[in-house]
């Protein structure tokens, strides 16, 4: 039985070291695949559908009589030695991070207003407004700062989208700005383990927006707000503040000190 899928398979294996390395890469049973090496089973579809992503061949193909399937092989064999590491698509890849976080990041959804110190412009606070969202199967989120170059000028909006993972107790946050592409950043936050969300802490990495462009890392502290927000009453309190403005509450001031501790050889987030 399934004598042709049998020797096709056996020929796609070839192009690899061993059986056993595609069993790994494949995560199969090495019996249950003897089996259809053999040509004692059929795979179901949903493992023929694996069998043929992995190895790069169509599903018609891969069930055409051992001597076709031979010599269409035969023209194009780098289809079916896909390096280490290849297995999924990037796409998948995301998805499966989405998938392992589960719907505990649901607990997170909402508006915040997030406070490091500016990358840009020294001594000062930043205030931004962020809200993250669930868009099928995954968590979004825009981040917006709100920045005026003169007093006299109108304020303007920067606007970076990205996407939220909760792995293993840890938020991570990656975004780029949407307006001239050039900086993805990264936050990682502390989850909270209250039953009423306030605050989340944790550290950022981007760069300066200048001409230095100089990689950065701070302290950040999320805020949050709730599900809703009047958005636009929200914004109008985002932008520079300085240091010490009675605007920024001391606690929020002093968790996004960069300070180093006594003993301290890593800048690390602090709770």
């Amino acid at each position: 039985m399934h004598q042709d899928l049998a020797q096709n398979l056996r020929l796609l294996c070839s192009y690899y070291k061993s059986i056993a390395e595609v069993c790994r890469r494949l995560g199969i049973n090495r019996p249950q695949f003897n089996r259809y090496l053999g040509g004692q089973h059929k795979p179901s579809a949903n493992t023929l559908r694996r069998l043929c992503e992995f190895f790069g061949v169509d599903e018609q193909e891969i069930l055409l009589p051992h001597d076709q399937f031979q010599q269409l092989v035969a023209v194009r064999p780098q289809a079916s030695a896909r390096p280490e590491g290849d297995e999924r698509s990037i796409q998948e890849h995301l998805e499966r991070l989405a998938h392992e976080g589960r719907d505990d990041i649901d607990h997170y959804l909402g508006y915040y207003y997030e406070y490091y110190q500016s990358m840009s412009a020294p001594g000062k606070v930043l205030r931004n407004l962020v809200c993250l969202e669930r868009q099928g199967g995954n968590v979004v989120f825009q981040r917006t700062e709100r920045m005026r170059a003169t007093r006299t000028e109108p304020p303007c909006h920067n606007r970076y989208q990205g996407v939220a993972y909760l792995l293993t107790d840890r938020l991570f946050l990656v975004d780029y700005e949407t307006l001239n592409r050039h900086e993805i950043t990264q936050t990682i936050l502390f989850p909270s383990f209250r039953n009423r969300l306030t605050r989340l802490t944790g550290l950022k990495v981007g760069v300066s927006d200048n001409s230095e462009r100089m990689p950065c890392c701070a302290r950040v502290l999320y805020e949050y707000l709730g599900q809703k927000v009047v958005v636009r009453k929200a914004l109008a309190k985002c932008g520079l503040y300085d240091a010490d403005s009675s605007a920024i509450e001391p606690s929020i001031r002093n968790a996004v000190l960069n300070d180093i501790g006594q003993g301290e050889y890593l800048f690390r987030a602090r709770h």
